[in-house]
């Protein structure tokens, strides 16, 4: 299929002087420059928060005592004095 494309000038001109380097007609070189930039792209691993837990790892939940209501006012201190 043919089409018509706007390059920027320096690029086209560093595109034809490494086709006429590999001995590849320009066609060819832009097909293979499409076809890396469309390949999906490799999944990245997940990013795993790293383990900054301070303290006994076995020890009682200081705020396990606490209901949610409790921990919010123990926070931010009673709604009703703002």
């Amino acid at each position: 299929m043919k089409t018509t494309l706007d390059i920027h000038d320096e690029l086209l001109a560093r595109a034809k002087r490494r086709a006429r380097e590999t001995g590849r007609p320009l066609r060819a070189l832009v097909e293979d420059g499409l076809r890396r930039v469309l390949e999906p792209s490799p999944l990245r691993p997940r990013y795993t928060l790293p383990d900054l837990r301070a303290g006994d790892p076995e020890a009682a939940d200081p705020l396990e005592r606490y209901t949610w209501p409790e921990l919010r006012e123990l926070i931010y201190g009673d709604p009703g004095t703002r």
